[in-house]
Order: C-alpha cells, then sequence, then structure tokens
C-alpha cells in the first residue's frame, strides 16, 4: 500500500464538524491570522492554500513533515494545494538564527529541486476536482530583472519592520550579522505569495511558526498591492516534553530520504518516544482517529510496559513514509535480530541497518569456528571464557544455538555471503562480517 493509499485509507476524523477544529485539536495552530476568518474559509467552498520547501538539503526532514501532513488533511477536506519547491529562495536558503547558509551551486540545487518535488509528490493527490499542483518560484523569478524587483516588489516592504522579524533580529545581535542576500528572503517569500494569490486564487500559506515572520510578509504584500486580505497559519515548533529538541538523533536530522535515514533507524526513533510524548505525536503525525489515539494514551498511562503507543506509532508514520512493506520488514528485522525471526528472509539493507549499532569485527574466511568467532566478536574476553558459554548452551550463529564448542560455521551459512549474527545468552549480540569468504 502506498503513502497516498494509506492517507486516502484514514480520512479526517468524523468526531469533528471541521478541519479547523482538528487541526486545533491536534495541536497544529500555534499561530495564524483572524481565526474566526480562517476558519469560515476553510468550512467553506474550496480555497487553494500553499507550503514552501526549500531545497537546501537533497532532503525533506521531520520539521517537513508536520506540513506535509498537514497540507493533506487540509486536502482531505477538500481544498486544493499548491505544493511549492523554492528553485529560486533555495539558492538564497532563509535566515537561520546562529549563522549564515554556505551557497549551493545552481547546478545542486536544481537537482535537490527535483528530490524534494518527488518527497512531496508523495503525500497529496494529483487528481479529482482538488487536485494538488507543483510550483517553483524559479519560474517567475528567473526573469525578473533587479531592477523590476526593487520597483515592483521591493518598495512594498519597510527596513523597520524588516528588522524586526525573529531571524533577522537574532541575527543582527550575533557576531555573524546577516548578509542583504539573505536579509532578502523574506521579500522573496512576500513575493511568491502575492504569486500565487494573482496564478491560482491562492488564499492561505501554511509553516512551521519560526517562519512566521516570512508568512506574514506575503500577507502584508497582499494587502498593499492588491488590497486583499489572506491568511497565513504556523504550526508549533515540536519539542519534546522535557525540552529537547525533536526530530534528532544524537545530532543527526531524522531524514525522510531511506539513503540518509534507513527505515530501520527511522522506525527506531519513533519506537523510542517519550511516554509523555506519544500522545502529541500521534495526533500530528497519524491520521488515527480521536477515539484511537485517546485509547492509546490510555494504554500508556496505564501499561507503559507494553509501549502499545510507541508500536502503533512508529509502525503508522513508517508506514506513511516508507510504505507498508518496508515497515513491516523493519519489525520483522527487529524480531530477527533479537532470536525470534529468520534473518535469511532480511535483504542486505535491512540487516546492516538492523545490526549498525552492535559491536562488529572482521574475521578471515579461515577462521569460522565458533570459539574464535566470540572471542574476535568481543562477546567473550578469552577462549576459555567462549568454551564455558558454549557448553552452558548460551553461544548462537545466526539465532541457531552451537553446543559443540570445535564447531566451524560453514560459509554456506553467511548471511549474504559474509555476515554473521552472533549472540551470547539471551541480549548480547555482535556482528562479524567474513573476508575472503
Amino acid at each position: 500500500m502506498s503513502q497516498l493509499n494509506i492517507l486516502d485509507a484514514q480520512q479526517n476524523d468524523p468526531s469533528f464538524a471541521n478541519i479547523w477544529q482538528e487541526l486545533k485539536w491536534r495541536g497544529l495552530v500555534h499561530v495564524s491570522t483572524d481565526e474566526v476568518e480562517l476558519e469560515k474559509l476553510l468550512a467553506g467552498d474550496p480555497v487553494t492554500y500553499y507550503c514552501g520547501f526549500d531545497p537546501t538539503a537533497p532532503s525533506l526532514h521531520l520539521g517537513n513533515l508536520v506540513q506535509l501532513l498537514l497540507m493533506r488533511r487540509i486536502q482531505l477536506a477538500g481544498h486544493k494545494p499548491l505544493g511549492l519547491v523554492g528553485g529560486s529562495t533555495g539558492l538564497i536558503g532563509d535566515p537561520r538564527p546562529t549563522a549564515e547558509r554556505s551557497l549551493n551551486t545552481k547546478d545542486t540545487v536544481s537537482e535537490w529541486v527535483g528530490y524534494l518535488q518527488a518527497q512531496v509528490r508523495r503525500f497529496l493527490s494529483f487528481e479529482g476536482d482538488n487536485a494538488a499542483q507543483m510550483v517553483n518560484n524559479l519560474d517567475w523569478t528567473a526573469p525578473l530583472s533587479a531592477i523590476d524587483f526593487l520597483r515592483e516588489i521591493g518598495k512594498h516592504f519597510r527596513v523597520g519592520t524588516m528588522l524586526r522579524k525573529d531571524a533577522v533580529a537574532s541575527r543582527l545581535g550575533s557576531d555573524e550579522g546577516i548578509s542583504y542576500t539573505e536579509f532578502s528572503y523574506q521579500i522573496l517569500q512576500g513575493m511568491d505569495y502575492l504569486q500565487l494569490f494573482r496564478d491560482y486564487g491562492c488564499m492561505l500559506q501554511t509553516g512551521g511558526s519560526d517562519q512566521w515572520g516570512n508568512l506574514t510578509s506575503g500577507t502584508e504584500l497582499i494587502r498593499k498591492v492588491e488590497g486583499k486580505h489572506v491568511h497565513a497559519l504556523g504550526t508549533p515548533l515540536i519539542t519534546n516534553a522535557d525540552g529537547t529538541k525533536f526530530g534528532k538523533s544524537e545530532g543527526n536530522a531524522i531524514w525522510l530520504d531511506p539513503a540518509m535515514c534507513s527505515p530501520y533507524a527511522f522506525y527506531q526513533f519513533w519506537l523510542n518516544t517519550a511516554d509523555a510524548d506519544v500522545a502529541a505525536r500521534l495526533k500530528v503525525f497519524t491520521f488515527l482517529s480521536r477515539a484511537e489515539i485517546e485509547a492509546l494514551e490510555v494504554s500508556v498511562a496505564e501499561r507503559p510496559f507494553a509501549r502499545e503507543g510507541q508500536r502503533k506509532l512508529a509502525y503508522e508514520v513508517t508506514s506513511l513514509v516508507h510504505g507498508v512493506d518496508a515497515t513491516e520488514k523493519v519489525i520483522a528485522a527487529s524480531a530477527a535480530v533479537f532470536g525470534n525471526g529468520d534473518l535469511s528472509v532480511l535483504d542486505e539493507a535491512t540487516l546492516k541497518a538492523a545490526t549498525s549499532e552492535l559491536p562488529s569485527a572482521t574475521v578471515d574466511a579461515g577462521d569460522l569456528g565458533i570459539i574464535e568467532l566470540l572471542v574476535a566478536s568481543g562477546l567473550s574476553e578469552s577462549k576459555s571464557a567462549a568454551r564455558r558459554t558454549v557448553g552452558e548452551g548460551g553461544a548462537y550463529v545466526n539465532n541457531a544455538k552451537v553446543t559443540d564448542p570445535d564447531a566451524v560455521v560453514a560459509s554456506s551459512s553467511l548471511l549474504h555471503g559474509r555476515y554473521l549474527l552472533l549472540r551470547r545468552g539471551k541480549k548480547n549480540l555482535a556482528t562479524v562480517e567474513v573476508s575472503g569468504a
């Protein structure tokens, strides 16, 4: 089942009267323009809305996933999404709070635009009366001269207002300062909204609340140039219950591209969610109903040891991003690594991802005796200790118990022709890669 099939199978929660109330219950509304008018707008005839994604990396990440799922929720309510991948704004990058971005080459940005467009497409429907459309702001900025840009767009922005934007203000107070290039980013994003308003009648832009200054630059520009009032919605920045930054794993971003974050690592990230964060994550990152989420919340509170909420969360989000087949492979890999499944059915990528954090060693093809393997892997401190482990029935190779201390592992037992998974007892694991096999 594809990501879109999963999303289609889980329509908006029928317990809500309208999409605005659902978004609020799910904790997706942190700041917005006129809330009363915005609720009326979303409860009425189909409206066009957009969210922008800049190709400052070759993949989207969990922060972007919040926006992708928000876009899909609003589309499921009958509205028309525009997925903007910023071929021009990606050449600049929005100002970070601390330091100037490194500018990527035009060829790199162009390549990344294609990657991000493909990722966005997986979460939106491009068929039906409210079919999504992809747009690229390079299409309207590239033909514009610097003089025309300053005369037609720049004249509507006041420097005093621009200086008060959070990202700009924080950079002005830093040693790094801010270049005119990044300072102008908010003008470019404002122009995007104006262009989409003119071309598609776009009435709403969504984004993270840290982008609020950039979002409102567009609403203000449209008010000044067209005399129309349009809307913006900022989602909250997601943090863990303990106040730490969400979406990082040991300092690394959780990417949506499986080549940058394997489905196994992705699944484990969600499985390790703290009890206090499970309900909030289910609301934001799944399409489960209110009743289903509240039942899982009770389970987490009353039976935390069962980790039912975490397992459901990990399954749902991994299925949305990587598909059901990949998710089921991950679950099978987890079971197999700990002795509850067949390791031989795992593909090499999944096996490597599932064992990537285990102690590992490389041995020659001529050193496959069980005693030598246990010592080489670090599971036994010495040959005598290894012999005791085997004698006590605690030695396993690829989940098969080894009881003969003189046993030699056959080359036919190597997983994918070169790997072995060793286990001492129930929980002590290590991998061995065999060279020259």
